[in-house]
Protein backbone atom coordinates (compact mmCIF):
# COMPACT_ATOMS: atom_id res chain seq x y z
CA UNK A 1 0.00 0.00 0.00
CA UNK A 2 1.53 3.38 -1.40
CA UNK A 3 1.58 6.29 0.55
CA UNK A 4 -0.31 8.23 -1.30
CA UNK A 5 -3.26 5.22 -1.13
CA UNK A 6 -3.29 5.70 2.88
CA UNK A 7 -3.73 9.26 2.42
CA UNK A 8 -6.46 8.96 -0.15
CA UNK A 9 -8.42 6.44 2.46
CA UNK A 10 -7.74 9.17 5.66
CA UNK A 11 -9.00 12.13 3.22
CA UNK A 12 -12.38 9.87 1.97
CA UNK A 13 -12.78 8.69 6.13
CA UNK A 14 -12.91 12.84 7.00
CA UNK A 15 -14.97 13.60 3.74
CA UNK A 16 -17.61 10.86 4.79
CA UNK A 17 -17.90 11.90 8.74
CA UNK A 18 -17.85 15.64 7.30
CA UNK A 19 -21.03 14.68 5.18
CA UNK A 20 -22.31 12.31 7.88
CA UNK A 21 -22.45 15.84 10.08
CA UNK A 22 -23.62 18.10 7.73
CA UNK A 23 -26.62 16.13 6.47
CA UNK A 24 -27.52 15.32 10.15
CA UNK A 25 -27.31 19.23 10.85
CA UNK A 26 -29.78 19.77 8.27
CA UNK A 27 -33.45 20.12 9.09
CA UNK A 28 -36.15 17.51 7.83
CA UNK A 29 -38.27 18.74 4.40
CA UNK A 30 -40.79 16.81 4.46
CA UNK A 31 -43.79 16.22 7.31
CA UNK A 32 -42.95 12.35 6.79
CA UNK A 33 -45.90 10.25 6.04
CA UNK A 34 -49.01 12.12 7.02
CA UNK A 35 -47.56 14.85 5.09
CA UNK A 36 -47.39 12.66 2.06
CA UNK A 37 -50.60 11.19 2.09
CA UNK A 38 -52.30 14.70 3.14
CA UNK A 39 -50.27 17.24 1.34
CA UNK A 40 -47.64 19.68 3.04
CA UNK A 41 -49.23 22.05 5.58
CA UNK A 42 -46.73 24.71 4.69
CA UNK A 43 -46.28 25.14 1.36
CA UNK A 44 -44.09 28.63 0.51
CA UNK A 45 -44.50 29.55 -3.01
CA UNK A 46 -41.82 31.99 -3.62
CA UNK A 47 -40.65 32.45 -0.25
CA UNK A 48 -37.07 31.66 0.81
CA UNK A 49 -36.50 29.36 2.61
CA UNK A 50 -34.31 28.79 5.81
CA UNK A 51 -31.09 30.35 4.85
CA UNK A 52 -29.03 28.24 7.23
CA UNK A 53 -30.64 24.72 5.92
CA UNK A 54 -29.60 26.41 2.15
CA UNK A 55 -25.79 26.79 3.56
CA UNK A 56 -25.66 23.41 4.68
CA UNK A 57 -26.89 21.95 1.72
CA UNK A 58 -24.34 23.05 -0.35
CA UNK A 59 -21.75 22.17 1.95
CA UNK A 60 -23.08 18.41 1.97
CA UNK A 61 -23.15 18.90 -2.26
CA UNK A 62 -19.31 19.91 -2.13
CA UNK A 63 -18.07 17.28 0.33
CA UNK A 64 -20.77 14.73 -2.11
CA UNK A 65 -18.29 16.02 -5.31
CA UNK A 66 -15.18 15.95 -3.30
CA UNK A 67 -16.09 12.00 -1.41
CA UNK A 68 -16.85 11.21 -5.54
CA UNK A 69 -13.67 12.22 -7.02
CA UNK A 70 -11.69 11.08 -4.45
CA UNK A 71 -13.02 7.82 -5.18
CA UNK A 72 -12.35 8.14 -8.44
CA UNK A 73 -8.56 9.14 -7.99
CA UNK A 74 -7.80 6.27 -5.36
CA UNK A 75 -8.75 3.61 -7.03
CA UNK A 76 -6.64 4.68 -10.15
CA UNK A 77 -3.76 4.88 -7.04
CA UNK A 78 -4.55 1.90 -6.35
CA UNK A 79 -4.72 0.56 -10.20
CA UNK A 80 -1.38 1.64 -10.62
CA UNK A 81 0.32 0.86 -7.86
CA UNK A 82 -0.55 -3.02 -8.53
CA UNK A 83 0.75 -2.95 -12.20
Amino acid sequence: MSILEIIGGAMLLLCSLAIVLFVSLQSEKSDGLSGAIAGGSDSSFGGRGNTNDEKLASITRVFVIVFFVLTLIVNVFVLISNK
